[in-house]
Parts: structure tokens; sequence; C-alpha cells
């Protein structure tokens, strides 16, 4: 029993910690989660997952996997498929055909497995792993465009491999195309039939739940959750895989439906993901052989080499054959097909059911798939994100700045950065703003930062920073909260509140970081500005440093913004004690027009 709790309480420590040490090293996650997992299991021995969990270790995947589909899913707005529409189906289609071909033909050759065998391989391999290619996204945060891509692609394509090869399995236990034809076309119409109204089905009683109020607020996202797992098995007993399909469905439809906000229950879920694919990947590391042939086997190796090399790029040529993706964007998806945990259980139980079966052959598929996984996360994890940056899809830390509001004061401070070669955009509701910030050549758009219709129109590539600077205190805290996702709170800043509340009268979890100061309101920014106050740049020296700035500015300047000479952005914030070196940039605010 205590050795059981350790193991249990160990992986989801073990997991936290590589997350916490990833984020800290600035490294793919997932990455360290493998290398974490497989130290625990295979070279220490401390974890076995096979017996701490037994036979429900791949039913508890399964629905783990579930849980972390519907949160991709729910990441899945059909809005977005009028940028990339086009791509996003070719990829799940023809890109699925062209690596299910190629990489059983592959498998033929190279790994000399039986051709039904070969083909059950190649279909397990269309599983791109959304569990990998969400949180690598993340972290790269490469451009819309093919970020979009992507994620529909892992998403997408991560039930429809495993359901080509549930169906290519049937067709291998039948004993071939004969017997097998009926077998697979029945089992197409029963996994999309079950899928598609479970899912849909379960989107629905959510709406009417969250629309009539029939839950309180405390126990929507709880009830959300047991909505998924229910859909999930129902669809999953109806037709094998076919669950991943429904939760898939069943999010996307969350996504795109206008009728009740889902926002809490996203946040929920997207917590309960960082926890459940820690946990997982500890537990697909720790699983691993130590002493598999197939890990030394040179064709095992060429057979890797050619899914990276040749399958990858052939399936995103022909899948974006035509398209208006660029060169550079086209090959950025070549660094997007890690393989996850979904083909890892997959692959495990047809090897186990196959060799029962008498077909010995089946046993390389779980070592080789496992060879698959762990290279595909390694090399991609390790490569996608300098990739991103050198085809110029990705900044490695975005320095642009979104403002909310675009009233003068905001505007003088984002001509400063821009002039300083910042990225910056502005968003506000006020078109007088908007149209002066645009005659000055500003990147401005109009809207409500609370709609999500706002936030699908603004365009925030190489963007890292959001400044929450209107006038009005709750737009600049509700802002600041509704957008904290895309930024991060470290990220986030807002103007202090107005009036005599003071900050100590506002929770913190209510309000993102301060900007400037205590007492640097909108409102006194404002009255400043109209008193003859400046927005000024000074360039720093050896001979004219920030102590000679303070002094020549006292009492009359407050810093705003200090610009490197490698052009990396500091925001200042309230409380904040700054030493910028020579070679920097600060912006502030000059109430006199004394010279720079």
């Amino acid at each position: 029993m205590d050795d059981h709790l350790l193991a249990l309480g160990g992986i989801i420590t073990v997991g936290m910690a590589a997350q916490w040490l990833a984020w800290r090293i600035r490294q793919p996650s997932i990455f360290i989660l493998l290398v974490a997992g497989f130290l625990v299991g295979p070279v220490l021995g401390l974890i076995n997952p096979d017996e701490l969990l037994g036979d429900a270790l791949f039913p508890m995947v399964s629905l783990a996997v579930a849980i972390i589909l519907f949160e991709g899913g729910l990441s899945l707005d059909i809005a977005e498929l009028r940028q990339v529409g086009r791509v996003v189906r070719n990829l799940i289609s023809i890109g699925a055909l062209v690596t299910w071909v190629t990489s059983s033909f592959l498998a033929f050759f190279l790994l000399g497995l039986p051709a039904d065998i070969a083909a059950l391989l190649g279909a397990i391999l269309v599983v791109t792993g959304p569990t990998v290619v969400i949180p690598m996204l993340r972290n790269i945060r490469p451009s819309a465009k093919v970020a979009s891509a992507a994620k529909w692609e892992g998403i997408v394509n991560d039930p429809t491999g495993a359901i080509l090869a549930v169906l290519t399995f049937d067709v291998v236990i039948a004993g071939g195309l004969a017997g097998g034809v009926w077998a697979a076309t029945s089992g197409i119409v029963r996994s999309i039939a079950a899928g598609g109204v479970a899912g849909l089905l379960g989107a629905g009683l959510i709406v009417l739940l969250l629309r009539r109020y029939w839950v309180p607020d405390f126990l929507q996202s709880p009830v959300t959750l047991g909505v998924v797992l229910t859909a999930f098995t129902f669809a999953d007993v109806a037709s094998p895989e076919s669950g991943l399909l429904a939760v898939t469905i069943m999010g996307s439809a969350l996504a795109s439906q206008r009728l009740v906000s889902v926002r809490h229950i996203v946040q929920f879920k997207e917590n309960l993901r960082v926890l459940l694919i820690a946990s997982l990947f500890v537990l697909l590391a720790a699983r691993l052989p130590l002493d598999d042939p197939t890990y030394r086997d040179a064709g095992a190796m060429v057979f890797f080499g050619a899914l990276v090399l040749v399958v990858r790029p052939l399936a995103v040529a022909a899948s974006t054959w035509r398209s208006d993706l660029n060169w550079r964007e086209r090959i950025f998806l070549c660094f997007m097909a890690p393989r996850g945990i979904v083909a890892a259980a997959v692959a495990s139980v047809f090897s186990i059911e196959l060799v029962e079966s008498g077909r010995p052959a089946g046993e390389q598929l779980a070592p080789i798939m496992f060879l698959v996984i762990v290279g595909t996360v390694a090399l991609y994890g390790l490569t996608a994100g300098p990739a991103a940056r050198v085809l110029g899809v990705a900044s490695s830390s975005p320095q642009g700045v979104l403002f909310l509001g675009a009233s003068r004061i905001v505007r003088e401070m984002a001509h400063a950065l821009h002039r300083l070669g910042i990225q910056v955009v502005l968003l506000d509701s006020n078109w007088r703003n908007i149209a002066a910030a645009r005659q000055g050549g500003l990147n401005a758009f109009h809207g409500n930062v609370l709609s999500e219709r706002t936030l699908e129109t603004l365009n925030i590539d190489g963007v890292g920073y959001l400044l929450a600077a209107t006038p009005n205190d709750e737009v600049n805290a509700l802002g600041s909260l509704h957008l904290s996702e895309l930024f991060a709170r470290s990220n986030t800043y807002q103007l202090a509140p107005q009036e005599k509340a003071g900050l100590n009268d506002v929770p913190q979890h209510l309000r993102s970081r301060i900007l400037f100061g205590p007492e640097t309101t909108y409102a006194k920014l404002q009255e400043r500005l109209e008193r003859g106050a400046t927005v000024k740049s000074t360039d720093l020296t050896d001979d004219s440093s920030f102590e000679a700035f303070k002094g020549r500015y006292r009492d009359v300047a407050t810093p705003l913004f200090i610009v490197s000479s490698k052009r990396a952005l500091t925001i200042v914030e309230a409380g904040q004690k700054l030493s910028p070196k020579a070679g920097s940039t600060v912006i502030s605010l000059v109430n006199t027009k004394g010279d720079d």
C-alpha cells in the first residue's frame, strides 16, 4: 500500500518538477518529462507503471487522453478554418493517406514486417499527438496561420489515426481484405456515427445546463468533466476509439457556439491538462525497456530517419500544394509530427492482442513505436523552436506590446516604442482614437477587448506584452484578466486604479501588474499631458548614466519603458528598482520641455 502510494505521488511530483524545470531553463517540457520518466523508470527502477496500475493502466490513459483532447477541441473554433481550412482539410486527409502509405511501405522493406502488420504500423503513425503538439505550439508561439494548421492537424489526427488503426487491425485479425472489408466499412460508419452523436449530444447538454442555469457556478467545470467522460465512454463502447472523436467534436462544438460562455471551463481544463500531460509522459517513459534489440537495429534507425526526412516532408508538400502558406511556413510544418501517448497506448494494446492471436510479428509494434515516440519528441522538441525562429515564423522572446486603449497618452507611448523598433498594436472601441492612431502610422484595431470576435481579428504575431491603459479601470482589469491566458500574468500590466480606492482595496487575483507607479493613474497621466508634459526618449551613455538622468529630471520625469541596446523591452512596474546600462534608451513622461 505504502509503495503504491509513494509511486503514485512520485509520478505527479516528478511530472510537475519536470514542467517547472523546463519552464526555468526555457526548454520543451515534453523532452524534460521523457528524460525524467526514463530516469525514475527503467534507469533507477523507482516506478513500474505496469506493476503499479496493472490492467487499469490503459483505461486510465484513455480517460486522461480524452480530457486532453477535449481541452484541445475547445481551442478548435470553426471560424479559424476561414484562413487555413483548405490546408487543414488536406493535412487530415491527403497528408494522413500519404503518411499511412509511405510508412507502411518503409516498414515492410526496412523492418521486414509482414504486409498487414506494416499497414497497421503505418495507420498508428498517422497519429501526430496533440499531447505533444499543443505544448510545443504554446512554447514556440509561431504565426497564427501556421499555428492553427498544426493545432488542427494534431488534434483531429489523433482520433482519425486511432480509428484508422482499429479498422486496419480488424482487417488483420480477419485474415485479409476479403474478410475485413465489410468489418472496416461498417466500422467507419459506426465510428463516425457514435463519435459524432455522442460529441454533439454532450455539447448540447452542457449548453442547455449553462443557458438554463441548472448548474451552480462552482459545479459547472466538474459537471462538464463528467459529461465529457460519459460521452467518451459511451462512444468508445459503441465503437472502439470513437470516444476520442466524440470528445474532439464536443470541444470544437462548444468553442464554436455563441450561446453561452465556456471560458471558465477552458481555464479549468487547461490546468488539468498540464497535470495530466506531465503524469502521462512520465508513465510513458517509465515503461520503456532498456534492452530491446529494436533500439540498436540499423533498419529501425533508418526507418526513423525516413519518417522524419521523407514521410513528413512528402505529407506536408502534398497537403500544402497550391496553398497560400509560404515556403517557410511549409518547412516549419515538417517539424510538427511528434507522436505521443495515444500512439503508444494503441501500439501496446495491438501488440499484445496480435501475439495472443498467433501473430508473433506483432510483438515488434510496441518497441518500434516507443523508438519513434522518443525520437520524434526529442528531435522536434529541441529543433522546432530554433527552426521557427530561423525561418522567421516565430520570435524567441516576443517584445511587441498590445495596448488596450488608443488615447493621446497611449499613442505618444506607442510612437516612442515604435521609433525604437518595438512592435506595437493598439485596440480601442473609440473610432476617433483609432483614426488618430492610424493617421499617425500605428497599427490600430477597433473593437471590444471582451469580444471573442475581436480577438479573432487581432494580429498579435511578435507581441509578448499587454498594457491596459484605458480611462476605465473596470475595462483595464477585465481586459487584463481576459487576455492573461495569451500573455501570461507576468507579461500583463494595467494602470493603477483611479479615485481613492487604492491598490490595497483591489484583490491581487483580480488585477495585473501595476504600470509605472501606484499614483500613476490614467487621469494623472492625462492631466500632465494637458499641462505640456511630453514622452521623451533619452539615450544612456557612459558619460550620461541613468543616475545622471534621474538627477537631471528629478521630480519631473516618470520612467515608462527601457529599451536595451539589443532591443529588449523592460516595462517599468510600480516599486521596481531600475538600473539600465549604457546603450539603453529610457522612455519617460517629462513635465518640462527641457533638452534631452
